[in-house]
């Protein structure tokens, strides 16, 4: 009996590693899939903007947790132009982790997928390298729709620019208060123990998986070359 049960547990713990690094490829997957309706509906994502990110963020089916106050969970991905100067194709995507904020109020509580823009070098390498408030740590703005990037003072300055879809309704919203980091134990789990995320994305030490393929191919296609004049 006792042979029995230490066989049973060092099956699962066997098979735990496997099922943590599916979990992960499902979620860059997801995140592909997001990519790809987002920039497919009406009034999406301006092209402009879109050619001047240095990274974008997938977090997709965003959950609202304990209601009254408005904190939020979200698991996704962020990929950045590969190379030192942001220059190059897509990157394989590091794994990434949204908590907190008071923005699922504002959306009815139902699960919402989220897409950031990130606009400079200095927003990348803090969200690559460190847990940072939306608003504090970097600056963030809701982004603007389809042909209206507008040059505002606000989208300007703003480091980190963020687009909402719920239940079919795309339109910009404002993530300040929510905190943004690298999801370092998913990395680990689909890359291997030592890769940070600086290492994924910006120093491309990593090959981009399988699951990958999708979100990198639609963003390669989408926006092929950095057009932020630096």
């Amino acid at each position: 009996m006792k042979r029995i049960s230490l066989l049973m547990v060092v099956i699962v713990l066997v098979g735990l590693p496997a099922f943590a690094q599916k979990d992960e490829n499902n979620r860059i997957r997801n995140s592909g899939q997001v990519m790809v309706e987002i920039l497919n509906v009406p009034d999406n994502i301006p092209q402009s903007l879109l050619d001047k990110a240095e990274c974008v963020i997938v977090l997709p089916s965003v959950l609202k947790f304990a209601i009254g106050f408005g904190g939020s969970y979200g698991r996704g991905v962020m990929t950045c132009r590969s190379g030192p100067g942001f220059s190059g194709r897509w990157s394989a995507p590091s794994m990434m982790a949204l908590e907190g904020g008071s923005f699922g109020l504002q959306l009815g509580g139902q699960a919402t997928d989220f897409v950031l823009l990130v606009m400079n070098q200095r927003g990348a390498s803090s969200i690559l390298t460190s847990q940072v408030k939306l608003g504090g740590d970097v600056a963030a703005a809701a982004g603007p729709k389809g042909r209206d990037a507008a040059s505002t003072d606000v989208t300007m300055r703003a480091e980190v620019l963020s687009y909402s879809r719920s239940r079919g309704l795309f339109a910009g919203i404002s993530l300040e208060g929510s905190t943004l980091r690298p999801d370092n134990d998913g990395n680990e789990r689909l890359y291997g123990k030592g890769v940070t995320a600086k290492d994924i994305v910006i120093n491309s030490a990593i090959r981009p998986p399988a699951s990958a393929k999708l979100l990198v191919s639609t963003l390669n296609r989408k926006s092929p070359r950095n057009r932020s004049g630096k």
